[in-house]
């Protein structure tokens, strides 16, 4: 039994802007903006939702399924799940198109600027969950529109507990679509960004949107994170990272944690820490899927953090 990803795959170019945006971005004139951005560090990394989800999972000591469309110039990232013995079963090639292709600029707040180009992405609703097997948990993450609604009801309809996890997808969908969304959830995950946007999409609460599923993640950066569940709140506490590098992918590296632990059967308090730990780790790394640890080593690792083991 394993986990389904559901989400995008995608090349990442990370470009590094050695100041604030702040500082350049003036409020009074962001209806005619006209900037640039000198970036001296700039690499290519395999990123996505989906793949840096799944490379997270995979170190855990878990066996996560991605189900995800990708384009003609996939070779090199199909080389490195390979590498790391993840499944491409599910992952579709589409020659005539490219793979996802994401352009982020992070400045020294760590803040980021991203464009997008969706590629083969566009496409992903000709997958079908039903097509997988002995899945136990899934998550329906930023993906093509299209694709993102029907892997939802396909979830819903099976009766596979799945969750749901816009992130920079959230744009394509109003609040009825949101309302839908959570509606065949089982759970939800946010940033407090996304969280507050879906509160006003929907015009419900926070508390309102958490009583629609069995728990709903807010992540809020180095503050930690709170999981709505059963009535009550749950804080988790943010690990001090070893290093503050790259925060890109620090949210998927949260999610596989979560991800781990309903798959593990955890309860939410420890689900959440283990969800707090990776993401400190994944920070302390440029790229989405440059950390490495064994699992025997995180177990250590969370010991440390949290006084118990898992």
């Amino acid at each position: 039994m394993s986990a389904l990803i559901c989400g995008s795959m995608a090349y990442d170019t990370i470009m590094v802007f050695p100041d604030r945006f702040k500082n350049h971005i003036l409020p009074d004139k962001v209806h005619m903006l006209n900037v640039s951005f000198l970036v001296p560090d700039m690499r290519r990394e395999f990123g996505g939702c989906a793949g840096n989800i799944a490379y997270n999972m995979k170190l855990l000591g878990a066996d996560p399924t991605i189900m995800a469309t990708v384009g003609g110039d996939f070779t090199p990232y199909a080389d490195w799940m390979d590498k790391h013995a993840i499944s491409r079963t599910f992952v579709k090639e589409l020659k005539d198109t490219y793979t996802g292709q994401a352009f982020i600029t992070t400045d020294q707040d760590d803040n980021q600027i991203t464009a997008f180009h969706p590629g083969a992405m566009g496409f992903s609703h000709q997958q079908k969950v039903t097509d997988a097997d002995g899945i136990k948990v899934g998550i329906v993450s930023p993906d093509g529109r299209d694709g993102m609604i029907e892997h939802a009801q396909q979830f819903a309809d099976a009766g596979i507990p799945f969750m749901f996890d816009p992130g920079q997808g959230l744009p394509m969908f109003d609040g009825d679509d949101l309302k839908r969304f959570m509606e065949n959830a089982t759970y939800a995950a946010f940033n407090d960004y996304e969280a507050q946007l879906t509160a006003d999409r929907t015009g419900l609460s926070l508390e309102q949107l958490a009583e629609m599923v069995d728990a709903m993640i807010v992540t809020r950066g180095g503050e930690g994170s709170d999981i709505y569940t059963g009535g009550k709140k749950i804080t988790i506490p943010s690990v001090e990272p070893a290093a503050i590098k790259d925060p890109t992918g620090c949210g998927d590296s949260y999610r596989a944690g979560i991800l781990f632990g309903l798959e593990k059967g955890f309860d939410w308090e420890t689900t959440g820490r283990i969800a707090s730990l990776i993401g400190s780790i994944k920070i302390a790394h440029s790229g989405t899927q440059n950390h490495h640890f064994t699992a025997e080593e995180f177990a250590d690792k969370f010991e440390k953090a949290f006084g118990y083991r898992y």
